[in-house]
């Protein structure tokens, strides 16, 4: 299972950040050419995330780069540096439906983007979220979504608040959509990255929910989701231990087992196994 727990956007015009970057322990580095980087700066920013990409230096991190959004000045450029890079995907703001999807596909074929190379949408508008089923079984170059809440929040005239309750039909649609048709989801990020509380408490709704991790916006968000998106030691051992109750039930013909004061049964021993592909 590749861990996609911690994904931290970097801005791809700070030539120091891209440098620190291959120290801090995410699984993901986003190197961002959009919301970070200012107009004037963004021809060299994509320079130097591509020379950041190309280097090879960032270890078994996931490498992406978010580029603007389809229909914008750079969008051109950016595909076309980005698929002739070695990152190993690209991040596309503002995917609202099929036809997006579709174009983005195309795009990337044209500019010769090596075969394995895969995309990430981002859910940040109402449009999306009515449309991501849709958009979810039409891309056979889409890796899986990342949530933007703040954008999202903004289309919906909805409040910003700590449960994220004016948002929530927006995010449960769109891991409905990720898990049935085997996509990875993210969750969007938070803003104040000096309230670790509030931060993990968010992470810690989000891995309920069904996330697969969490975007980031600062290094020292890095820590907390790897440990919130991992099972702990104890829960490692529960796993192990509920597998072998279940096995030994099915060896002497049953279709149930009792573990722990509690029927389990397939569908237990299949969220067990998931939980161990973590175990590392």
């Amino acid at each position: 299972m590749k861990l996609r727990r911690s994904v931290l956007f970097m801005p791809a015009s700070n030539e120091r950040a891209l440098e620190k970057a291959k120290t801090i322990p995410a699984d993901v580095l986003v190197f961002d050419l959009e919301d970070a980087v200012a107009p004037g700066a963004k021809e060299a920013a994509r320079v130097l995330a591509v020379k950041a990409a190309n280097s090879r230096e960032y270890g078994e991190k996931e490498i992406l780069i978010r580029s603007n959004a389809p229909g914008t000045p750079w969008w051109k450029e950016d595909l076309k540096a980005i698929c002739q890079s070695k990152a190993d995907g690209l991040v596309v703001p503002k995917v609202s439906d099929v036809g997006d999807i579709m174009g983005i596909q195309n795009s990337m074929y044209n500019a010769g983007a090596p075969c394995d190379m895969k995309f990430w949408a981002m859910i940040e508008t109402a449009s999306a979220c009515l449309n991501i089923r849709q958009i979810a079984e039409s891309g056979r170059r889409l890796a899986g979504f990342m949530m933007g809440a703040n954008d999202l929040t903004l289309e919906l005239h909805a409040k910003r608040t700590h449960n994220r309750l004016p948002i929530m039909t927006g995010m449960g649609m769109t891991i409905l959509a990720a898990r049935a048709n085997d996509l990875c989801v993210l969750d969007s990020v938070y803003n104040d990255f000096k309230d670790i509380t509030g931060f993990e408490a968010e992470c810690q709704q989000a891995e309920e929910l069904g996330f697969d991790g969490k975007t980031l916006i600062h290094p020292n968000q890095v820590a907390s989701a790897n440990s919130i998106f991992s099972p702990t030691q104890e829960e490692i051992l529960e796993a192990k231990a509920l597998i072998n109750t279940f096995a030994e039930a099915q060896d002497k013909g049953q279709g149930v087992a009792t573990f722990k004061g509690k029927m389990i049964e397939e569908l237990h021993v299949r969220e067990a196994e998931r939980l161990l592909a973590f175990d590392i």
